[in-house]
């Protein structure tokens, strides 16, 4: 699932591309993707208007509109945004006022489209946990220290902290040193500082990188993100580790695949 960077990565190319175009027409090609509401009122509701303001909440995109309705778009595993489109293969195609179009492509239909009246009643809106970028070293301890759960699934958890998924979870405790499966209240003082500075670096160079292109994520234009090669653990099983030659583990944890250096994570 596209997380933060990825996300991050696109809304950016988004407001450089679509900003202040008109929404022409919109063609539904499988209603799967769209919430709540019936494929008449969608159309009806985006047709006309404006892309005035685009946001990103953790891992969804909020389109903003003219007519104070707001497109909002999670990708979940392997939903795309493709710009400029053709128009052939989408799910859902948006054409602009320009002559271009906004392809929404999801292969195997888990992403979802809804148009709102107020994105922030959605209910994954309003349960969000702060992002890292929100959070101070401070806040960020005290947050960690009441909690005795294992700190992969912990950093996981969207209520807790968003934007960080499985990837970014994985790679940020690796460059920490701290073990994926260690309470999160035992951590030291001097470790959750680590921790909290080496997740902010990560996910920033992935944005500066342009997110990482593993399952279906790719930019705006449809190319890959190049972050994947500078990965020192996630989808690394068996392979030496960068900084101590150890082999690369995986392991389950909160349901999930977690690669980590068994020698430099303690």
């Amino acid at each position: 699932m596209p997380e933060l960077p990825e996300v991050e990565t696109i809304k950016r190319e988004l407001e450089k591309t679509i900003l202040g175009k008109r929404i022409v027409e919109v063609c539904v090609r499988n209603p799967k993707v769209i919430r709540q509401i019936s494929i008449e009122k969608f159309k009806r509701g985006l047709q006309g208007a404006t892309f005035k303001h685009i946001l990103r909440k953790a891992k969804m995109f909020i389109l903003e509109l003219s007519n104070g309705k707001s497109l909002v778009i999670h990708l979940r595993m392997t939903g795309q945004l493709i710009y400029p489109g053709d128009g052939k293969t989408s799910r859902v195609s948006f054409h602009l006022s320009n002559g271009k179009i906004l392809d929404f492509k999801d292969q195997r239909l888990f992403a979802e489209l809804r148009l709102l009246d107020n994105w922030r009643s959605l209910k994954f809106i309003r349960e969000l946990g702060p992002e890292p970028f929100e959070l101070t070293p401070d806040r960020f301890r005290h947050k960690l220290a009441a909690k005795k759960s294992k700190i992969k699934p912990l950093l996981m958890d969207q209520k807790f902290i968003s934007g960080i998924g499985n990837l970014y979870a994985a790679e940020a405790l690796f460059r920490a040193k701290i073990h994926p499966a260690r309470p999160a209240s035992s951590l030291s003082s001097k470790e959750t500082e680590g921790l909290f500075k080496e997740i902010k670096d990560t996910l920033s160079e992935a944005i500066r990188y342009k997110g990482s292109s593993v399952d279906q994520y790719v930019q705006l234009s449809g190319k890959p993100g190049d972050y994947v090669r500078y990965h020192k653990v996630y989808d690394r099983k068996g392979e030496p580790c960068r900084a101590c030659k150890t082999l690369i583990k995986r392991i389950s944890l909160g349901g999930r695949g977690t690669y980590f250096c068994p020698k430099c994570q303690r």
